[in-house]
């Protein structure tokens, strides 16, 4: 009983800790926790409203993602990237996401490329509405990479696009941004329609070249 008993609580703290790490993600991604911000276990286990021992494991598992990281006599803070580092990170999405496309062209679905065309829609909708911008264009790029059929591909590009989160607000929140994406997003639609992995390639690049030189027009703003 007494080992039956230590068992279900770990799992306990093992799920507590993992709803935990997705709420402190999303947090992250909507610029609540800014780069540089202190996480205090206290302070967030008052919040989320759980004790500190899965807010421990959060912090633990944002390090791991290289979210997170620790200052001598500060403690673990939100990461700053440096103008590089999201350079470099564009680039390597760029890469990923064109052979992703590249893949998807000879892969996806019908229902797939339906998909596309019913969310870059919806996108062209809503404009003025960021949070659902965001929340369309997550679910365009996340079909897209599962629609290439390569699991150690959607593995990296989870990984890029987990570390992108620390830069916060979404770049969608720029009226001409919005309606550039849903522009490009059409162009990659037709190579896939027609199968082109060449084209569908080049126009995933593009898209992600331009939503990096948003991204800067976003930093150099301050936002």
């Amino acid at each position: 009983m007494a080992i039956s008993t230590a068992q279900d609580t770990f799992q306990a703290d093992t799920s507590q800790g993992s709803d935990a790490y997705t709420r402190l993600l999303s947090e992250i991604q909507l610029g609540r926790l800014s780069p540089g911000d202190r996480l205090t276990e206290v302070e967030l286990a008052q919040r989320l409203g759980t004790s500190r021992t899965p807010v421990r494991e959060a912090i633990r598992m944002l390090e791991a993602d290289g979210l997170v990281t620790h200052t001598p006599r500060i403690g673990a803070v939100i990461r700053q990237l440096d103008y590089g580092e999201i350079t470099e990170l564009y680039e390597m999405r760029a890469v990923l996401e064109g052979a992703a496309a590249r893949f998807a062209a000879r892969a996806a679905y019908p229902s797939e490329l339906d998909a596309f065309e019913e969310i870059n829609a919806e996108m062209a909708a809503a404009t003025n509405d960021v949070e659902r911008l965001f929340e369309a264009n997550r679910q365009f790029h996340d079909i897209l990479c599962n629609a290439a059929r390569n699991r150690f591909l959607l593995r990296a590009v989870e990984g890029v696009q987990r570390t992108l989160l620390i830069l916060g607000r979404s770049t969608m929140g720029e009226e001409a941004r919005a309606q550039a994406a849903v522009a490009e997003h059409a162009r990659l639609i037709d190579a896939l329609r027609a199968r082109d992995e060449d084209a569908a390639e080049a126009a995933m690049r593009a898209h992600i070249e331009a939503a990096h030189r948003a991204r800067k027009r976003q930093l150099r703003k301050g936002g």
